[in-house]
């Protein structure tokens, strides 16, 4: 029988790419975390990483030795749930994943409530924007936008979000607003870099046709906040997150551009893995988000 306590640290170092970011996921040093890798190899009598001055690749064995480390986390994460499943109150380390900018500013204002209902659980909130593997990653629940085919997840939907179009009133003092979506033309467009449609953007009115236009701009980002910025700063017109613009939109920091038409929309919901036993921190977490965020009328789209 093998020691199983290298498993954590192996996928740690295939997702990080490095001994030292997977040091500092788990808390621990590079060369603590060069030692463990160089005896499970030791031990298995293979190379699982070809090693570079710039990164750290899987080698064929590593890729096998993957697939099945993941199985065997999750395996122990199941034996975990069985028995906590058996607690009088939610407690323990809650791996939480949330997208970048809805949970910096949703999901980790809503934090210090739930640390203080629930005292006996330690959370861990992850920001990033990338759909990872929740079972792979190790988290334990995510709050998630877009629509969800997963048969090994669980979801529960929290709200609809939608997106505006948005300019500042400087911007507009020099330049006539678009009465049109074709009128787009004429404008610098900045886009969100990691949308799938970053510069195909949709409108449609009930009961008409949806129109699709190319846009055009000076200026993209990877971050929505980021994106907002540039708005206010009166740099150009943007496809904004109600989540982020409804403030600004209400506050006439930023003027909403053809409110007549509407902007595809995508379901945000709180997902967690499918489980024969649910831990009871999940559950204390799921009801807590559902019951601050779960709504159809969310107070960000009140402008």
């Amino acid at each position: 029988m093998r020691d199983f306590d290298a498993i954590p640290v192996f996928v740690a170092v295939a997702e990080a790419g490095s001994f030292a970011g997977a040091g500092r996921k788990l808390g621990v040093t590079k060369s603590a975390v060069s030692k463990r890798i160089g005896q499970l190899e030791a031990q298995l009598g293979v190379k699982l990483f070809t090693r570079s001055t710039r990164a750290m690749t899987l080698t064929e064995a590593g890729e096998r030795y993957r697939a099945h480390a993941a199985l065997a986390l999750e395996a122990g994460k199941q034996a975990e749930d069985a028995a906590t499943a058996l607690q009088d109150s939610p407690a323990g380390r809650l791996q939480i994943l949330a997208p970048m900018s809805f949970g910096r500013l949703h999901i980790a204002p809503l934090m210090a409530g739930f640390l203080l209902e629930f005292p006996d659980i330690e959370a861990d909130l992850a920001l990033d924007d990338r759909h990872l593997d929740l079972v792979e990653q190790g988290f334990d629940v995510a709050v998630r936008a877009g629509q969800l085919h997963s048969p090994t997840l669980i979801t529960r939907k929290l709200t609809d979000l939608h997106s505006v179009l948005c300019a500042s009133p400087e911007y507009l003092a020099s330049h006539a607003p678009p009465r049109a979506p074709a009128d787009l033309d004429k404008h610098n467009c900045l886009h969100f870099a990691h949308a799938s449609d970053a510069h195909h953007w949709s409108f449609r009115k009930p009961g008409e046709p949806t129109v699709r236009v190319e846009t055009r701009g000076s200026y993209q980002t990877s971050n929505s906040e980021a994106l907002m910025d540039a708005v206010l700063g009166g740099l150009g017109i943007a496809r904004l997150p109600t989540f982020i613009a409804g403030p600004a939109i209400a506050q006439g920091q930023l003027h909403h551009l053809l409110s007549d038409f509407e902007m595809p929309s995508q379901p945000l919901s709180v997902i967690y893995p499918e489980r024969r036993y649910l831990p009871v921190k999940v559950r204390a977490f799921t009801d807590f988000i559902v019951e601050h965020l779960g709504t159809d009328h969310p107070e960000w789209d009140r402008f």
